[in-house]
């Protein structure tokens, strides 16, 4: 099987769970860019891989809307972490994951912007996940 596939297959309640954050935000700010879900991506792998080597890190300027994206897939990553609870008592009880495979599919997330920005603009990727994630 291909490693991408099986990856996507293997991670794909931890996937979703992180696309559908990005669809939830993006309902809420339809201006949002392909550029402001990447540099959330960018923030959040920075920050979980710091933390990974024991080194502090400090989260660049960003936007308010940059920002806002980025705290809530953090809510997200974190829930699947064990870390935190997203509405307590009714609360699912997720699939616990490790930083590692938090910051692996982070990074298949990010590669998937990449593409579709590449083919489709400043919105490709948006467009697409909307295709397979509905909410």
């Amino acid at each position: 099987m291909d490693p991408v596939l099986k990856f996507a297959e293997e991670y794909s309640d931890i996937l979703r769970t992180i696309e559908v954050a990005i669809v939830v935000f993006h309902n809420d700010y339809p201006d949002l860019l392909d550029y402001d879900v990447e540099a959330a991506l960018d923030v959040l792998i920075a920050g979980y891989t710091a933390d990974l080597r024991g080194r502090t890190y400090s989260t660049p300027p960003l936007s308010e809307l940059r920002k806002g994206l980025k705290n809530d897939l953090l809510l997200m990553c974190e829930w699947r972490l064990g870390r935190a609870s997203l509405l307590a008592e009714a609360d699912p009880a997720p699939r616990i994951v490790s930083a590692e495979e938090i910051i692996a599919c982070l990074g298949r997330i990010r590669r998937s912007v990449r593409k579709w920005t590449k083919e489709g603009g400043r919105q490709g990727y948006l467009r697409f996940i909307r295709q397979y994630v509905v909410v």
